[in-house]
């Protein structure tokens, strides 16, 4: 019995089987290349579903599993060399911010040469996935766009190689010297993280799946690593795509609610069959309760939470992850949450990056003693912030503009009760616990 996270409701006992365990072992045999005697380091406590399952297939390789946590990970990373490690999003999200905060130490032509290396392989990344089919935005490039991206990413292939000689070496020895590969899952991975691991070639696999799939459903490969997918499914694991009022099967590429079916799909809930009925049918396929899509290679594009969805005022239907993800990625904001639920706009509570709205605030000739986040200026550096975000995103439409934000200066913890033990954000505890601060949101 291992019972969900609760981010939502009471806490469920998710019946997983011997069979159900035994299938991700195998399974992640076939495409993770583990061998005996390799060394994984984890943080993730031991009675969550995904570490569980990825423990057993380390052990069932003859590797050995490190417990670190994060007031030594630094010195274990160092000490021990792991060529694996498995982590949620937030980690490898920590690891990219503590490297953006070393080249912030550099001298300032360093800081500028190293952010030159970044934006040329950066725009070498994006070629190649185009010239590949891997750019979600051009999945299906014309041979003239294949011919062009490829002679582009053929142009950038030596600055991008004097980079890694240069600085994607060296930040690569942070993590031991002898990585070979992460493994990200339990929530969404940012597109700009997912992207920079790429680029300083860090193999990062991202995964999904839930604690009632025991929990793996997918994950990218060595040789199939599209940025932005959740993966392939594993072996015997089907994905069927339904509208999500009348369940009919959807077209490949049109973006509904998430069905699985496989040996991986739990028994049922403790003592609650209820609730079993609600999310397993009679076929035996799982309601995941979330939102995506796939493309013609199989490929798991998701979107969201169909449950976290906000309905504007106006009828609008928005998904916050992917509008979260892309502003928690602005060295300004350390959390965002989206609320606006029957309200005319959307809004945002926002735990921020005081040092760093600080520095650039002195940058600007803005001397603050103290931090004060209802300071004019700093309002204004974060309407700022947030408009370009949204305004830049692909796809942007008018109503998904942020039109009121609060900020709050105590991080959303596990120890506070706003986020889980896997680290992901309870959106309704929040919401009730600010529900204060959101109706004055609204109401200014």
């Amino acid at each position: 019995l291992i019972y969900t996270s609760g981010t939502t409701g009471k806490p469920k006992g998710a019946m997983l089987s011997h069979g159900n365990i035994l299938h991700q072992v195998f399974a992640l045999q076939k495409i993770l290349p583990v061998k005996p005697g390799d060394r994984s380091i984890s943080l993730l406590p031991i009675w969550h579903a995904y570490e569980r399952s990825i423990e057993y297939f380390i052990f069932s390789k003859g590797a050995t599993t490190i417990y670190s946590n994060l007031r030594s990970f630094k010195q274990d990373m160092r000490t021990f060399k792991p060529n694996h490690m498995v982590g949620v999003p937030r980690l490898w999200t920590a690891m990219f911010d503590g490297i953006q905060a070393e080249i912030k130490q550099f001298p300032k032509i360093k800081q500028q040469i190293v952010r030159y290396f970044l934006n040329i392989s950066k725009k070498w990344q994006k070629s190649k996935s185009t010239f590949n089919g891997e750019n979600l935005l051009n999945l299906e490039p014309s041979v003239k766009e294949r011919l062009i991206s490829g002679i582009y990413t053929l142009g950038l292939l030596p600055i991008h190689k004097i980079a890694d000689i240069m600085v994607y070496k060296k930040v690569r020895q942070a993590f031991g010297g002898k990585f070979v590969m992460g493994i990200s899952g339990g929530g969404a991975l940012s597109s700009e993280i997912d992207e920079f691991y790429k680029i300083i070639g860090i193999n990062l696999l991202v995964g999904y799946g839930l604690t009632e799939t025991s929990p793996v459903l997918t994950v990218r490969l060595f040789g199939d690593n599209m940025t932005g997918s959740a993966g392939l499914p594993l072996e015997h694991t089907q994905i069927k795509i339904v509208d999500p009022d009348t369940f009919k099967p959807l077209p490949v590429g049109q973006k509904g609610l998430v069905l699985v079916k496989g040996p991986q799909v739990m028994q049922g809930y403790f003592r609650n069959k209820e609730a079993t009925d609600k999310v397993i049918d009679e076929y035996g396929w799982f309601n995941t309760g979330d939102l995506g899509w796939l493309t013609s290679r199989n490929h798991l594009i998701l979107t969201g939470r169909a449950k976290d969805i906000i309905v504007l005022t106006n009828g609008e239907k928005i998904e916050p992850q992917p509008i979260e993800e892309a502003c928690a990625a602005s060295p300004y904001i350390k959390q965002i949450v989206l609320v606006g639920q029957d309200k005319r706009c959307l809004g945002a509570l926002i735990v921020p990056d005081e040092q760093a709205i600080q520095e650039r605030l002195s940058c600007l000739g803005v001397k603050e003693e103290k931090f004060d986040p209802n300071c004019k200026k700093v309002q204004e550096l974060i309407k700022q912030e947030l408009n370009f975000i949204v305004q830049n995103r692909t796809n942007n439409r008018s109503y998904e503009r942020i039109g009121t934000f609060k900020m709050v200066t105590e991080p959303f913890t596990v120890e506070n009760g706003l986020m889980t033990q896997t680290l992901k954000l309870k959106r309704n505890e929040i919401t009730d616990r600010y529900s204060g601060i959101i109706n004055e949101m609204f109401e200014s």
